[in-house]
């Protein structure tokens, strides 16, 4: 590996970069019109373009492309080449301002949700330049927003630049309030804790619903899982150590300060953390990531799967949004100091965020939606569908004492002891860790563990982002108005305790006496995705989203219709793999083991009529039971598979594949895996789950 130091941003087109590469003026304007907000003009453009085009080159670059994040929740960029050809037949290498500054992709070739038509193409994109450019394989990425020709946003940055935006103005008041005169701009920052898990290429071929769906669909679980809990943080093995160095150095390489990594619990399941950044920054850099992941799995024979949940009855997969707030003086505004209670500031914005959550359960649980987390969400393994808020012992002590008008005594922060005169004693945190609470604050941050592990982190961070403004919104207008600041402070806490006090809770979130307290404080429970949708477009939403200039009311129906529509079709894909790989692959390789088993009973008997060939009666006997159940199940899923192609109504789609369609596929998995049970190893169709999880030596 190379000097880390040296090689980190290597392929960056950085401020250091730009400061060493482009005119002082140009710089200048290029910085003030990040930091003001100012147009830059077609004059600066073309000089960054050209100073971008030479670094470029010079790292390899034949190409460009315009890099954005496209409803489809991956990313997406046509590449034009820098060449033009010359009067002299030769050819020179050119790139403009202007094809810097904007790009015109088909925008009806994306999901729209009927802000585009077919016949409608025109899409434009917008150089962000608060996201550095970068080379990678020969091309110069550049990071841009994706909108419509009517202007209205189509992709997952549009939406997160405006909620930073909303944010910053909202936040700004409240520092503002506490005598904070310096900040010019609040940004909120996260870290992403990516999961994943690797397989052997060759194994992964020899399953097709891998390949279509990126789950199993089948599967009995192994004689050994990960019950004997020796995989999670253990020694990495050196074909996974190989690809994590080689993945690391690709990353630090673009910029991304991938940190942490490690074997989570599960058999074959990894992850990688990196450092806090800007939001905008940290949602292009977890989309590298997930790239960079699968490209250099290929390179060393393995794939990596990014599902949420690709083994039944297996730790599913999740991605941790750790969010905060700083200002751009380095101050982060979550943090809560070593005497929190006196920390008005700290408390304040702690409980917007707390009434935030409160109120806008539904769009948190939307911002996480999707057909392959509502498997993961709520199965004991990761936070549950219902929201809830962790604060500790301590900061919950606070709150409690401004809700009941008490004063609140510290306690003196223990010292940790091992029992081992040689180790070291320190204070211990204020909090612990609740890994079953699904937004938790961890000493100066929340952690929002319910985002799945293949899906952006944009749009957690578009909702937690505004919900947070607008509680924000609410106080700095209280408190902007007051006669009395301190009174009207304390009142505002005061009622935070007390009218949203029922989103805290410290507990076992993964109980099922949690379900039933959460429904007796009245939370709501939203398990799946057609549950959850519909209150994306109610009443307060529209207006939230209105009047902080996030969506608007267009385009929040349209990313209705698009998230319903990529249920749909993804529960249809599986459907349909299902069918197929049960009537054309297993049901005929256990009828050959029948005809086996039949056989070779038939033989015994022939040599010794008094043989005893009760094993093979039975096991002819079950599997045949078995065999005429699936075919009927697959049937009954490729029917209804069929029936919900001829419903016009993505909502009553939706339900109809929840209800009816899911139904059939569990039952059909349920006889597949029975039928898997039966049949002799050498008989089975499929790689079994102990193959696929112990694939990696």
């Amino acid at each position: 590996m190379n000097n880390v130091s040296e090689l980190f941003g290597s392929m960056v087109f950085s401020d250091a970069v730009m400061r060493e590469r482009l005119p002082k003026e140009t710089y200048r304007a290029l910085k003030e019109s990040i930091i003001m907000e100012k147009y830059l003009s077609p004059e600066v453009a073309s000089v960054i373009a050209s100073a971008m085009k030479d670094w470029a080159i010079e790292k390899g670059a034949t190409h460009f492309t315009h890099w954005f994040q496209p409803l489809t929740g991956i990313t997406a960029g046509k590449h034009d080449g820098f060449i033009s050809p010359a009067e002299d037949g030769k050819a020179i290498m050119e790139f403009s301002g202007k094809e810097l500054s904007q790009g015109e992709p088909d925008a009806s070739s994306f999901p729209s949700g009927g802000l585009r038509a077919t016949f409608e193409a025109r899409g434009y994109t917008a150089w962000d330049p608060n996201s550095y450019a970068f080379v990678k394989d020969g091309v110069l990425y550049i990071p841009t927003a994706f909108c419509s020709y009517g202007g209205e946003a189509l992709d997952k940055k549009t939406p997160l630049l405006r909620s930073m935006e909303a944010l910053n103005r909202q936040a700004l008041r409240i520092v503002r309030l506490f005598g904070n005169t310096t900040a010019t701009r609040i940004h909120p920052t996260v870290g992403a804790e990516q999961e994943y898990f690797l397989i052997d290429r060759e194994v992964y071929k020899k399953r097709s619903d891998l390949i279509y769906t990126g789950r199993t669909l089948f599967g009995l679980l192994p004689p050994k899982g990960q019950e004997m809990e020796d995989h999670y943080l253990g020694a990495i093995k050196p074909r996974v150590a190989a690809f994590m160095n080689d993945l690391n150095e690709e990353l630090w390489k673009l910029g991304v300060p991938a940190k942490t990594e490690h074997n989570e619990a599960a058999p074959a399941q990894h992850e990688l953390a990196c450092v806090y950044e800007t939001a905008n920054i940290s949602v292009d850099h977890n989309q590298l990531v997930m790239e960079v992941m699968r490209t250099t799995a290929e390179k060393h024979g393995m794939v990596c799967l990014l599902a949420e949940k690709p083994f039944q009855g297996v730790n599913g997969s999740g991605k941790h949004n750790n969010w905060s707030m700083a200002t751009d003086t380095g101050e982060n505004l979550l943090e809560p100091g070593d005497t929190p209670a006196e920390n008005a500031q700290f408390i304040t914005i702690l409980c917007a965020v707390i009434k935030a959550v409160d109120e806008y359960q539904d769009l948190l649980r939307i911002s996480v939606a999707g057909a392959g987390n509502d498997r993961r969400l709520g199965s004991g393994e990761a936070p549950p569908a219902i929201l809830s808020v962790y604060l500790g012992d301590e900061v919950s002590a606070i709150l409690e004492a401004f809700g009941s008008e008490t004063v609140y005594e510290p306690s003196l922060r223990k010292q940790f002891k091992a029992g081992v005169h040689t180790l070291p004693r320190f204070s211990q945190d204020s909090t612990d860790r609740n890994r079953t609470s699904p937004f938790a604050f961890t000493g100066n941050k929340f952690e929002f563990r319910m985002v799945g592990s293949g899906a952006s982190i944009a749009d957690a961070n578009v909702t937690i982002n505004t919900i947070v403004a607008e509680e924000l919104r609410q106080f700095a207008d209280r408190l902007e108005s007051a006669g009395d600041f301190e009174s009207e402070l304390h009142a505002i806490i005061r009622e935070c305790v007390r009218d949203h006090g029922r989103i805290i809770f410290n507990g076992n979130g993964y109980g099922s006496a949690w379900v039933e307290e959460a429904e007796k404080r009245g939370l709501l429970n939203l398990r799946t995705t057609p549950d959850c949708l519909p209150y994306l477009v109610h009443e307060k939403n529209i207006k939230l989203f209105a009047e902080h200039r996030v969506f608007s009311e267009t385009e929040l129906r349209s990313r209705l219709e698009i998230i319903l529509e990529g249920y749909c079709k993804r529960m249809n894909i599986e459907a349909l793999t299902m069918v197929d790989i049960a009537v054309k692959d297993i049901l005929p390789a256990v009828d050959g083991y029948i005809q086996a088993l039949s056989a070779s009973a038939d033989a015994r008997l022939r040599v010794c009529p008094e043989a005893d060939c009760s094993f093979e009666r039975k096991v002819i006997s079950e599997l045949s039971s078995l065999s005429g159940r699936a075919y009927t199940l697959a049937r009954a899923l490729g029917d209804a598979a069929a029936e919900g192609r001829e419903t016009a109504s993505v909502e009553k789609l939706s339900v109809f594949f929840k209800e009816k369609v899911s139904d059939i596929m569990n039952r059909l998995r349920e006889t597949v895996d029975a039928m898997e049970a039966l049949t002799a190893r050498s008989y089975w169709p499929l790689p079994s789950y102990g193959e696929l999880m112990f694939s990696i030596s």
